[in-house]
């Protein structure tokens, strides 16, 4: 039993010992042994020979460091702060096509003025009454002799127009490769529409292009019409019966542009039934027009464009 206590306590004087040749060594974490895996106390295994408990200390406790050296973290600032973002203006602004002008009341609108003139146009939403429009389009619908014609593209291919056509007037009238003969039988309704915008809005007109657009699927391209026929500066009155439909026109882009049509000006109309627009000044040459497909389903929609046409011989 002394032998037992003699034993410990020269155990407990060589720990005191071993301790002593460092600094104190603390546990880490509250655990028995520290990060470098020496032990620490009876606790675990005894240290090597030679190895100091106050270098495996500072080891743990502080990050090591080179002297002369700077912090970890104040080098890595400097690597990132080597690079620099240069941010530049571009060479080109950034163009964005213009919101197009929408008209819906009634008005006198001068959309462009150019060399070649200015480009105006009238609008009436309700140019005739609702009943009297109603009952004028079912007897033109249903009497007009329409019939849906052949057109030619610029490669020179053939193709149904996307609606149907009907002329009347003392002379032929030509568009798009495409010849409508001369038609005096004027429909009754068509004359009494032409005489009434007549006596409204001071214009004469010898000459009527009718469109049906059966559906939201019918359609007419962006044209102008600036056949020669029409000479220089045309007045172009268009009447709607049925359907609404949306009426765009886009001004020609000037020379630098190259035919591209993004950044123009843009107009859009919504055409109520019993409606009248007129186009005038330089509009034709300016501007191009068109009536869209719809994505929503529409009911039929007549169109009566009136216009004067000369004879060829005449300048």
């Amino acid at each position: 039993m002394q032998g037992s206590d003699d034993k410990r306590r020269r155990l407990r004087l060589q720990g005191s010992r071993a301790v002593q040749a460092g600094k104190p060594v603390k546990p880490f974490g509250g655990r028995g042994r520290a990060r470098g895996g020496g032990a620490i106390g009876g606790g675990g295994q005894q240290q090597q020979p030679g190895y100091s408990g106050g270098e495996h200390n500072a080891s743990s406790a502080e990050p090591r460091q080179m002297l002369g050296s700077k912090p970890t973290w104040l080098e890595k600032d400097e690597r990132l702060g080597e690079k620099s973002f240069v941010f530049q203006q571009p060479a080109k602004a950034i163009r964005k096509p213009p919101e197009p002008q929408v008209f819906k009341e009634e008005g006198v609108f001068e959309i462009s003025t150019s060399p070649s003139g200015v480009s105006r146009l009238r609008y009436f939403p309700h140019f005739i009454d609702p009943k009297e429009a109603d009952w004028m389009f079912d007897q033109l619908e249903a009497e007009i002799p329409w019939r849906q014609r052949k057109g030619i593209d610029r490669e020179g291919m053939e193709y149904l127009q996307p609606r149907l056509t009907a002329w009347f007037g003392e002379l032929p009238y030509s568009y798009s490769r495409l010849t409508h003969d001369a038609n005096p039988h004027w429909h009754p309704v068509v004359t009494m529409l032409r005489d009434h915008i007549t006596q409204t809005c001071g214009h004469t007109f010898n000459s009527v292009l009718c469109n049906l657009y059966r559906d939201d699927k019918d359609s007419i391209a962006w044209h102008s019409d600036n056949e020669y026929a029409l000479r220089k500066n045309p007045i172009i009155a268009s009447l709607t019966l049925g359907a609404i439909r949306t009426f765009e026109l886009r001004k020609n882009p000037p020379p630098e542009e190259n035919g591209d049509y993004t950044y123009t000006e843009r107009v859009k109309i919504p055409l109520n039934h019993g409606s009248l627009l007129i186009m005038e000044g330089a509009t034709q040459e300016d501007w191009q027009h068109r009536v869209p497909k719809e994505y929503h389903d529409r009911d039929a929609r007549i169109n009566l464009t009136f216009r004067t046409i000369y004879p060829e011989e005449e300048s």
